[in-house]
């Protein structure tokens, strides 16, 4: 297994972890205080569900990309894999800023070490 394939399953791993919270959320998790700037303690309102079920298909799709991009995944999904894993690195650098920037601490603390993380992981796959 090379370093970008090993890159990517981590990612993959990474985006999985953060979609089953998201999942948890639109069906009703009472953790709104880890999300969306913690605007919503308790449970999240119809429209912050909405917005967490369209970052799970965000992160489903993301995966993808990253996935192909190192040789993994959907082969019909290479050719614009290159373009497309550049996409999830700036996606991932706007959500580190603004996991930094979130007036929620719990959600800093929670969510801003996984961004890195999957910053600095789909780098290098978009980078090889």
């Amino acid at each position: 297994m090379t370093f970008t394939s090993t890159a990517a399953l981590l990612f993959a791993t990474l985006a999985g972890c953060v979609g089953v919270f998201q999942l948890a959320l639109v069906l009703g998790a009472p953790w709104g205080e880890f999300t969306l700037g913690g605007r919503w303690p308790g449970r999240l309102p119809a429209r912050g569900r909405w917005v967490t079920a369209l970052s799970l298909v965000l992160l489903m799709v993301f995966s993808a990309v990253i996935l192909a991009r190192a040789g993994l995944g959907p082969a019909g999904l290479e050719a614009w894999s290159g373009p497309g894993a550049w996409g999830v690195v700036a996606y991932c650098a706007v959500g580190s800023v603004a996991n930094a920037l979130t007036p929620s601490r719990r959600e800093r603390r929670l969510w801003l070490p996984v961004v890195l993380c999957m910053l600095g992981l789909s780098l290098v796959v978009a980078s090889a």
